[in-house]
């Protein structure tokens, strides 16, 4: 077994019922779109680092997905609300006996491998990896021991929430990787050509 443990959150793709923000300004069809190609680039990217991996689906776990039931190990989000669904999964990996457990977002056209092995690389000599996200929540969550603290009262989906987890931290010896743009809203999309045109076609 790897000691080294990625989690990746992901909505189960279902048409209205992802990217809701995004999905005022360009529709639901073209919403679902964009979160499809998100999934594909975040699935692109894990595929090449060296770790075990869990893909953790909001309503239901699906066998036959991009996620690959030979590489993924596959569990349900249990929690009332985004912290409470973290802390459950990093208590799992922990419970589990892996050593540093990484949690990634699934909605980043601008993550790469790299990001993910500096995060482990990271924790070697540091207790706590934060990968900031542009609108002031972060993308990746990296430990090697649980530290409930980071996952309460938090208001998910703010732009408070980097600022707050990283008071929490404020003992310990933090990473933080370079800043990435979640796509969340049109503004994100537009700062990503690429995707934008994806939509256009």
């Amino acid at each position: 077994m790897n000691k080294n443990l990625i989690l990746v959150f992901v909505r189960n793709p279902e048409l209205g019922k992802v990217k809701t923000r995004l999905a005022k300004t360009i529709g639901d069809k073209d919403a679902l779109k964009i979160y499809t190609i998100l999934l594909q680039h975040t699935e692109s990217v894990l595929h090449k680092v060296s770790s075990d991996k869990v893909v953790y689906y909001s309503e239901e776990i699906q066998s036959n997905d991009l996620w690959d039931n030979a590489l993924y190990q596959k569990k349900l989000q249990k929690g009332a609300d985004l912290g409470a669904r973290m802390q459950n999964a990093f208590e799992t990996a922990f419970k589990d006996t892996y050593e540093k457990v990484v949690i990634v977002g699934s909605d980043l056209f601008d993550l790469n491998p790299n990001h993910i092995k500096e995060a482990f690389t990271a924790l070697e000599n540091h207790e706590v990896v934060l990968g900031p996200s542009l609108d002031g929540g972060y993308y990746l969550l990296g430990m090697k021991k649980m530290n409930p603290t980071v996952f309460k009262n938090k208001q998910w989906g703010t732009d408070s929430v980097l600022e707050s987890t990283l008071k929490n931290l404020n003992q310990q010896n933090v990473k933080l990787l370079e800043a990435l743009n979640d796509i969340d809203t049109f503004e994100d999309l537009k700062a990503q050509p690429e995707l934008l045109k994806k939509i256009k076609k």
